[in-house]
Order: C-alpha cells, then structure tokens, then sequence
C-alpha cells in the first residue's frame, strides 16, 4: 500500500473508530502533507534522524512550537497505528521532541468586566437568544462547538442543568445557573418549533442550528456595546469561568469535571491565573510588598 492509503485509513480510523471532529482530522491531514512533503523515503522506512530534520525544517520555516508540537503529536500517532497494524516494527516519533512553547496564560474578563457585559435587558427575539448563550458560556463553561449543537432535549431546566458532546464525543452535564435558566426560558418562550426535543436549542434563520461564526459575530456585538471592546470571543467566556469559579471554590479537580479536560495538567493553567490573582492582591495591600526606599 502507498503511503497515501496508510495515512487515509488512519484518518479513516480517526473519524470512525475515534470520532473525532472534522476539523481535528483535518489539522492531522494538514500535518502529516507537511510530513510526506518534507522527507523522501516510504513511511516503512522512516526512522528517528528523519523525524528530526522534518522538526527542524519545521522550525526553520517559521512555525510556532505549539504548531511543531501538534504536527510531532500527529506524526506519532500516524505511526502508533502502523505499528498497531504490523506496517512497521516500531514507532520512530517516539523519542523525537519539539521546541517547547512559552507558556501563554488565556485572556479572561475580571468579574467587573463579567457584571458590566451582563448589564443589559433584551428588547428582541434575537437579544433573548444571544443572551441565553452569552449567560450559558459563561455560568456552565461550555465550548463552542458543545454550545451550537445542543438541542432542546438536552436541557433540564427544572433540574438546572445540560447534557453536552465534548471533545472525543464523549458527553458531560454540567449545571446551569439560575440567570442562565431564566434566560433560556425566555428565549424558548419566542423561539419557533420549541417543542420538538429534537430541534436545536439555538437557531438562525430559518430555524436552522445556529453556525459558530455567527455566535462569535454576536458575542463580539455585544462587548462592544457593554464593554467598548469586540475583544471578546467564546473561549474567553470559558476561561473566564474556570478562572473565577477556582478563585472562589479552590477546587481544581472539579473544575476539570466541569471543563471535560481528559487531564487535570490541563486545567492547571488557571491556578496560574488564580495566583496572578492574588499576587495583584498581596502587592496591593501587603506593607511589606512594596519595594524598600534607600
């Protein structure tokens, strides 16, 4: 088999067997091209020195760490599953290492920044659905992709909360507070065709499931009105929630639970954002933290 068919069963494998996303399968077929671009020998007879220059022709080109290290992630796994398959005796990617990333802390709102975007009653069917998802971003820490494909059976409000598909399918509930429930109420109570379980719990025109550029599009909308900034986009909700629910509760663990993260190192970026927190706090009121005069 060519090299072209053993990396289209893999994909193959990966949205079947997996079930990942379209667009995660598309970032691995866009990395293992990059792949079969840069070196000249079959796959089979791949070995470690080449992962190593494809690396470095990957850095040389410009490409972030964190694009060499997802693109070194993809490579593994392509030979994960030959090696699985009896296509080669042994994984030559899993000795390799890409640069390492700066560690980037995620943008949030501070919870003035969260009231004063709150601050605001719907006078239209639209307003009702946009803030139903900006209250069900903020107050569940849902992702976008989980957010647009929830549908009206998936919602509890008597029991106060949602089902949603993460990353992997794999499905969560988490709980919706009560401003979130009082707000998909009243959207529910304008939107057409609520009573179909079934149906999308948030549309667009036609009463077709709403698209995530559009609610990118809205949330932008509504900062510029509230905050005077369109510097607002899903994922900062989301990291806005984690932020601010570890800052009052210190539960990291169930933090985790609520984001879906599959490891716990993930959600470990928010302790960092807790003690820029509190460090802010200590500089602030501490009479020794100033810096000491001559």
């Amino acid at each position: 088999m060519s090299d072209q068919g053993h990396i289209e069963r893999f994909l193959d494998y990966l949205t079947i067997e997996k079930r990942y996303s379209d667009n995660t399968v598309g970032a691995y077929r866009r990395d293992l091209a990059k792949l079969t671009k840069h070196v000249d020998v079959p796959l089979p007879l791949l070995r470690s020195h080449h992962i190593n220059a494809f690396i470095g022709h990957l850095h040389a080109s410009g490409l972030a760490p964190k694009s060499i290290q997802r693109a070194l992630s993809s490579v593994r796994s392509l030979f994960a599953y030959l090696e699985k398959n009896k296509v080669v005796d042994a994984n030559p990617a899993a000795l390799n290492k890409a640069p390492k990333a700066r560690s980037k802390l995620p943008n949030t709102l501070d919870t003035d920044q969260a009231a004063r975007l709150f601050d605001f009653e719907p006078t239209s069917d639209l307003e009702r659905r946009d803030r139903a998802m900006l209250e069900l971003l903020y107050s569940s820490g849902v992702r976008l992709s989980e957010l647009v494909g929830i549908d009206i059976r998936d919602v509890d409000l008597t029991a106060g909360f949602v089902t949603v598909t993460g990353k992997g399918n794999k499905t969560r509930q988490v709980p919706l507070g009560s401003h979130s429930v009082r707000a998909i109420e009243q959207w529910l109570t304008c939107r057409k065709g609520a009573r179909d379980p079934a149906a999308p719990l948030f549309t667009a025109g036609k009463g077709r499931r709403i698209n995530p550029r559009t609610v990118q599009q809205r949330l932008k909308r509504l900062a510029r009105l509230q905050l005077g900034s369109s510097q607002l986009h899903p994922h900062m909700l989301r990291h806005s929630f984690a932020s601010h629910l570890l800052e009052s509760s210190g539960d990291l663990r169930a933090v985790q639970e609520l984001l879906g993260h599959a490891d716990i190192s993930t959600t470990q970026v928010y302790t960092h954002l807790d003690f820029q927190h509190l460090a802010k706090v200590y500089d602030a009121a501490h009479p020794r933290a100033g810096s000491t005069e001559e």
